[in-house]
């Protein structure tokens, strides 16, 4: 591993730590620690609300929401690294819910309408999502079987080797690659929707 490889993964396992100190912090009550979870990442949730297309109030909606959904379940996150991803996940089902409760209430003297995000929000964390669910794909291929997890590494090469090559490389029957392969996507589907 070269110098700067493990710098990043020792700044990366720092973070991880404070988020997961902050979390805990806020669990037993820790007002300043749900003050600083709200600063970090109060701008994402407004960002993944706002993607759905949903208007100022509904947008405001989803994130009050996300965060008494926080509250509810904080000592239930299974991987308060991953907090960022815990929230952004919740705000998209959220959004979600109120576009498809739009849906079925149409308002007809409602003919505001937002038009664009506020630029006075600060600009969601994109590393942190990358991160994060960077992680969560990490963290899925490990729950894999070897031989699934060596499919899976070879189906992503660049250029992908064919299935006869694989089925040499791997000793499978060529005819259970793809059924393999549609059970690799389901399981990793799984393990990645479970984070």
């Amino acid at each position: 591993m070269s110098g700067s490889a493990r710098s990043t993964s020792t700044v990366t396992k720092a973070k991880d730590q404070q988020v997961i100190e902050l979390v805990r912090a806020a669990a037993g009550g820790d007002l300043a620690a749900w003050d600083t979870i709200v600063s970090q990442y109060v701008s994402l949730l407004w960002a993944v609300a706002l993607r759905h297309g949903l208007r100022e109030n509904d947008a405001a909606d989803v994130v009050q929401t996300t965060w008494l959904r926080l509250l509810e379940h904080i000592d239930d996150i299974r991987d308060p690294a991953r907090l960022g991803s815990w929230l952004a996940t919740t705000a998209q089902r959220e959004s979600l819910r109120c576009i498809a409760h739009r849906r079925r209430h149409v308002l007809d003297d409602d003919t505001v309408t937002f038009d664009g995000p506020d630029l006075l929000l600060a600009p969601p964390d994109e590393a942190l999502i990358a991160r994060e669910m960077a992680q969560a794909a990490r963290s899925a291929m490990d729950s894999l079987p070897p031989t699934w997890r060596s499919l899976v590494e070879l189906l992503i090469q660049d250029p992908t080797p064919s299935y006869e090559e694989i089925g040499a490389h791997l000793g499978l029957p060529i005819g259970s690659i793809g059924p393999t392969r549609g059970r690799c996507v389901r399981r990793l589907r799984t393990a990645v929707d479970a984070e």
